[in-house]
């Protein structure tokens, strides 16, 4: 049955590659890509034979999830550390960093535009979450004096959805490596 592992394989592939975009525009693909590497065993379990080795092996899965997490840490600490590269203080960032977590989720509640509101939610969460943690570090900052950490915020949170696109570019090519090993390794 090699030829039904490596058809689904292939749709694993593609589908996998669908859910690196998901990461681009800001939603969590790489953890789908993980769903679905796991959805890729189960479902080759129907047609194994009892007692056969899974095409992706356990640790495998255990780089993979590890890689997101690293994925995951640089998305949401790139926000603070732009609002500290803004001159932030450290309940500016707290202040991103907490904002952009909910600007993501309102954004996705708010704005009905599918995957655009989750992304424009995260990026303005970000920068509000700056102004109000600046505003109440100090009562004599005013607002003009917030404009600069929430810059800073801002363009923090677009690098670091940028940085987790490698993050996800990588755990897919090994668990697509891993998913072909098996099949291809029968053929040849």
């Amino acid at each position: 049955m090699v030829w039904l592992d490596l058809v689904a394989v292939f749709i694993f592939i593609l589908l996998g590659a669908g859910s690196i975009t998901l990461v681009i525009i800001g939603l969590p693909g790489t953890w789908l890509l993980i769903v679905l590497a796991v959805g890729l065993e189960f479902i080759q379990r129907l047609w194994a034979p009892s007692g056969s080795e899974w095409l992706i092996p356990w640790w495998v899965f255990i780089v993979a999830v590890i890689i997101a997490i690293v994925g995951e840490v640089l998305e949401f600490l790139a926000g603070a550390l732009g609002a500290k590269k803004g001159g932030a203080s450290k309940r500016g960032m707290l202040g991103a960093l907490i904002g952009g977590v909910v600007g993501t989720i309102a954004g996705t509640i708010l704005i009905p535009i599918p995957i655009v509101g989750s992304l424009i939610g995260a990026i303005a969460g970000c920068g509000a979450g700056a102004i109000v943690g600046e505003l109440t570090a100090d009562a004599g900052v005013q607002l003009k004096d917030t404009i600069k950490p929430a810059a800073g915020a801002v363009v923090g949170r677009i690098l670091g959805t940028l940085a987790k696109i490698p993050c996800a570019l990588i755990a897919w090519v090994v668990l697509c490596a891993a998913a072909l090993h098996e099949p291809l390794s029968t053929i040849l």
